[in-house]
């Protein structure tokens, strides 16, 4: 997929590029964002050179990630990174979401804004029926932005999330187009054998 732009009322969003190297390695000191967060730890300077010319041109070029920098207006300083990636569900592509905030930037919302943002391009662009989102059981502020953003959380996956040569359990949760006030790509039909129907939009 070419790489996408996205704008949101106080965020732009565009794909990592070597400009945001710095940033990232600054942003990536942080012990919270090694605790919680899949990026390597200690973190160094060519981690970040890695992530923002090799790993996030690569995901873009190969439909399997899709990397973005969120930044407070165009031009604005990093505020969180937030991507998507895919994985084989059953035999067919399914899309997880994943994200950090800076540590200066949080508490302002941004993240909640940049999550629906990329969700409704993942439903509309991507043609995702189902946007999952897993963070390691006791990862209170990942859980409180899916909640805000509309995920429902669905339960605990024990050793669900590989972490730093461990097996971790983790908390699984799901937005729906239908969730967003979208036309699903597929029909839902649920467990009780209803259709599911198109929500209002939150």
């Amino acid at each position: 997929m070419e790489p996408t732009v996205l704008t949101t009322p106080r965020l732009d969003l565009r794909p990592f590029g070597p400009a945001d190297e710095d940033e990232v390695y600054a942003a990536a000191q942080d012990p919270d964002i090694q605790r919680w967060t899949l990026v390597p730890s200690p973190y160094e300077r060519v981690h970040a050179r890695a992530f923002v010319n090799e790993i996030v041109p690569t995901g873009w070029r190969e439909d399997t990630a899709y990397s973005f920098a969120v930044r407070l207006g165009a031009g604005g300083p990093l505020v969180a990174a937030i991507g998507v990636h895919v994985h084989l569900a059953f035999g067919e592509r399914a899309h997880e979401i994943g994200y950090w905030a800076t540590k200066e930037h949080r508490g302002h919302g941004y993240m909640t804004e940049a999550v629906l943002g990329v969700a409704r391009w993942a439903f509309t662009e991507l043609g995702s029926v189902r946007l999952e989102w897993r963070a390691e059981a006791g990862n209170g502020a990942s859980r409180a932005v899916a909640e805000k953003a509309g995920f429902r959380v669905e339960g605990l996956l024990r050793a669900g999330m590989r972490h730093r040569g461990t097996t971790r359990d983790c908390w699984v949760g799901a937005l729906l187009p239908s969730d967003l006030g979208l036309t699903p790509a597929l029909p839902h039909v649920r467990a009780d054998g209803v259709p599911s129907p198109v929500s209002a939009p939150a």
